[in-house]
């Protein structure tokens, strides 16, 4: 290998190296710290606002709460009204944690939606449809007056 061989490659290695440690730095947000996939939720870590989105798009706005629903085990859910129409989510009651993240469930306790935890922040509940819903932390953007 040569002088100039051996320069291009550890510089190369050099960029790798500093861009992983960013993309590593950029994942770990305040959000995201502690607990992750595959652990259980805690309602008052859940309590606030969230988006539901399906292709890149935001669907509505979700609240959750740590409050107790009538339904024994389940939390009081705010469903916007964009929602009803969203992949059977019309018939939400109220929310509950689940062993790998949380679900919506009707007035039954019965499950309309499940999530998957992906972080602390992202919820993903994969649709045989293929028009996966995720459910992201934080109030959806203002819609553009028309």
């Amino acid at each position: 290998m040569t002088a100039t061989m051996l320069r291009k490659a550890l510089s190369l290695a050099a960029i790798l190296a500093a861009s992983a440690g960013s993309f590593a730095a950029a994942q770990a947000t305040h959000e995201d710290s502690g607990a992750q996939a595959g652990t259980p939720l805690l309602p008052a870590d859940a309590a606030g606002p969230w988006t539901l989105q399906s292709k890149g798009g935001a669907i509505c706005a979700v609240t959750l709460t740590a409050r107790s629903a009538a339904v024994g085990g389940d939390f009081v859910a705010t469903i916007g009204p964009e929602c009803a129409e969203a992949y059977a989510m019309g018939a939400a009651a109220a929310w509950k944690p689940t062993r790998d993240g949380l679900a919506f469930t009707a007035g039954d306790g019965s499950v309309v939606v499940a999530f998957n935890r992906w972080s602390n922040s992202l919820f993903v509940s994969h649709r045989s449809s293929g028009a996966d819903l995720q459910l992201s932390r934080g109030a959806p953007p203002p819609h553009p007056a028309t």
